[in-house]
């Protein structure tokens, strides 16, 4: 819990000095390449949450692995190995995101299908999440298949479950004798 009050105040900072060199957007794309490269690199994962790495060797290993980013973001892993907080980085990007999203008026909608979806079905659900939010909103697909077919749609808060496994759950959970 107070990692994530940590990393919201750490997201608001970045997101405050962004904002006044107005650099938030291309600090925005980075923040998604972190979050991207901590999420699907284990051995990186690990290596900043480690508390056997030393720090100095993580404050090379950001360097090396985010060697052109911007000098917020490398002030920003500064402070961060400073302060022995880099394990938070992740959740930083992750905050940021949520932050200079509110900012811009920006929501991300995410839809989980079985399958790819089609081009067609994109607009389709496009059009009516348009409906649904006076947000400029983005789509963020994803493939499941233990969702046997359907969807799931999510946007801010609200959640939208209309797969196959869904409808099977709630069948069974009807015929269960308690």
């Amino acid at each position: 819990m107070s990692g994530t009050r940590a990393a919201i105040r750490y997201a608001k900072a970045i997101l405050s000095v962004g904002t006044d060199n107005q650099t938030s957007e291309k600090i925005q794309l980075e923040m998604d390449q972190i979050a991207h490269a901590i999420e699907s690199n284990a051995a990186l994962n690990e290596a900043l949450k480690s508390p056997v790495v030393k720090l100095s060797v993580k404050a090379v290993v950001l360097d090396k692995v985010f060697n052109n980013f911007s000098p917020e973001l490398k002030s920003l892993f500064q402070t961060l190995v400073q302060n022995k907080r880099i394990d938070l980085l992740e959740e930083i990007a992750l905050q940021y995101k949520q932050l200079f999203n509110q900012l811009n008026n920006k929501e991300e909608a995410i839809v989980i299908t079985a399958v790819p979806m089609t081009s067609a079905m994109e607009v389709k659900i496009m059009a009516k999440l348009k409906t649904l939010s006076s947000k400029d909103l983005s789509l963020k697909k994803r493939v499941d298949e233990t969702i046997l077919g359907g969807f799931i749609l999510r946007v801010g808060d609200q959640q939208y479950n209309a797969s196959v496994s869904n409808q099977l759950n709630e069948l069974k959970n009807k015929f269960q004798i308690n």
